[in-house]
């Protein structure tokens, strides 16, 4: 799997992160494919070398990009070399909504062996942040509006909707979310499925 030596890197060096994205919404909806990994950290500048040599010859990852990055708190991407898949790792954002998100990440079995599991963006929050990108990109990406409905179908009676609803007013989405949720044939007054299921 070509995010397991990253994965592994970000745990020897203590580092917290979370899968989301294509990924996210594969976990907790309907799966696609995909040549590309969205990834949160809170990676520290002083870690970055000791990052890039952990990574070794698996990936190209160039350090003083990463530097950068890190010090801006944006983004950079490095490559798994073997599948060429794209990982794209975002720094964490000082932002009430990034870190809500970030705190709430779950831990998922990725169902390979050896056993390997993985923090990945719950399902509220893979809706929210893919219809936040949804409507960053215009209105126009079906890949990210099947996501989103596709998870939506898939958890519609696990998903914590009060929280959903919540933070869709806060982030200027809630129209969005009501048309993603008529379109799943769902409903978002969180009077049948207020709670998330926990672990």
């Amino acid at each position: 799997m070509a995010i397991k030596p990253l994965l592994a890197a970000l745990e020897i060096l203590g580092v917290d992160y979370l899968i989301g994205g294509s990924l996210a919404s594969a976990v907790w909806g309907v799966p696609r494919s995909t040549l590309d990994v969205d990834l949160v950290t809170n990676l520290g500048e002083s870690q970055t070398g000791a990052f890039v040599r952990l990574l070794g010859n698996a990936y190209y990852a160039d350090e003083e990009t990463i530097r950068r990055a890190v010090r801006q708190r944006a983004s950079f991407n490095i490559i798994h070399l073997e599948t060429m898949f794209k990982v794209d790792v975002f720094l964490l954002k000082d932002t009430p909504y990034a870190q809500m998100e970030f705190a709430r990440r779950r831990l998922i079995d990725l169902g390979i062996e050896p056993e390997r599991k993985a923090y990945f963006c719950s399902p509220e929050d893979t809706v929210l942040s893919k219809l936040k990108w949804y409507k960053l990109g215009g209105g126009i990406s079906d890949r990210q509006w099947y996501d989103i409905v596709g998870i939506l179908k898939v958890q519609t009676n696990k998903l914590d909707c009060r929280y959903m609803d919540l933070w869709a007013r806060k982030l200027g989405l809630s129209d969005l979310l009501s048309q993603a949720w008529d379109e799943a044939g769902g409903d978002i007054d969180g009077s049948d499925n207020s709670k998330a299921p926990s672990g």
